[in-house]
């Protein structure tokens, strides 16, 4: 990682690199359809692609949508809304209804815990990444955080995932969704 003006970049940044509003994005491979899923670890570019247009996180089809929202699934206690965060932000992109229920047989953590959401409002919010601070002679990671879009801290981050927040949304029983 390098200083690039008022931010981060790659010493070898290629056009690709970034985005359209100029996030530096993580570098990961492009091999769809090969691999195994490894719990706890998010391909960037898949989770990036999924996440803006609306795809299923698991098998990339469209995510499933009636009249009652899109459907996502999330790591919360559905007992209890009252312990959610009042701005509900996720990382996790949409799903199918045949992936949600197949990653509730197979995730460890959604067996834990786990709610699903029909979603009709929402929008992308920033980017989770490694925020960097100027160093010498190299940028020094200091922080894995969310940046908003309109954060000046965002030319310090290394996006690895987009932020969606969803503003309007009910909760429902996947096995009914």
């Amino acid at each position: 990682m390098v200083a690039k003006g008022d931010g981060i970049g790659y010493a070898d940044e290629r056009p690709y690199g970034r985005d359209s509003t100029g996030v530096l994005w993580t570098r990961a491979p492009s091999l769809p359809g090969k691999g195994r899923p490894v719990f706890g670890k998010v391909h960037a570019l898949r989770q990036r692609r999924a996440m803006s247009e609306l795809l299923c996180q698991i098998c990339a089809g469209p995510a499933d949508r009636n009249t009652a929202g899109i459907l996502w699934l999330l790591g919360e206690d559905p007992s209890d809304p009252g312990s959610w965060p009042d701005d509900l932000i996720t990382t996790h992109p949409p799903v199918c209804v045949p992936c949600g229920l197949r990653s509730i047989r197979t995730c460890p953590h959604l067996r834990q815990k786990c709610v699903a959401l029909r979603v009709t409002e929402f929008r992308l919010a920033g980017v989770r990444g490694a925020l960097y601070r100027p160093g010498s002679p190299s940028p020094v990671a200091v922080d894995a955080a969310g940046v908003a879009f309109d954060d000046p801290r965002i030319r310090w981050t290394l996006a690895g995932q987009l932020l969606m927040r969803l503003q309007a949304f009910s909760i429902v029983d996947l096995g009914h969704a």
